[in-house]
């Protein structure tokens, strides 16, 4: 249920009342008897609870580029032709793989 803050303009007498959306307004102030009551304008105040949602959530757009250090390695090492695998000396031709398939596991 909703609170809303009401203000007497005749007595200056201020109140929080819980109220549902359905009810009538009320427009008699309890301190002075006037028929001034009004309903206050005020900012909603709300907050999402529970773990699904930070306030860091979707900030930043997505992964990080990647470093320009990290792009110079790999430049420097394409260049210098050298390879992770040694050359072969075998001069047979290639036996087929255990696995039969293309992948890189032998």
């Amino acid at each position: 249920m909703p609170i809303y803050g009401y203000r007497c303009s005749s007595c200056g007498h201020e109140k929080d009342v819980m109220q549902k959306i359905s009810e009538a307004k009320l427009t008699v102030c309890p301190a002075c008897g006037a028929s001034t009551f009004t309903k206050q304008l005020s900012a909603a105040g709300f907050q999402l609870k529970g773990s699904g949602w930070y306030a860091t959530d979707f900030k930043g757009g997505g992964a990080k580029p990647a470093s320009p250090a990290a792009g110079a390695d790999a430049a420097k090492e394409a260049s210098s032709g050298s390879s992770a695998e040694p050359a072969s000396t075998d001069s047979s031709p290639a036996a087929p793989k255990a696995c039969g398939g293309p992948c890189a596991c032998h």
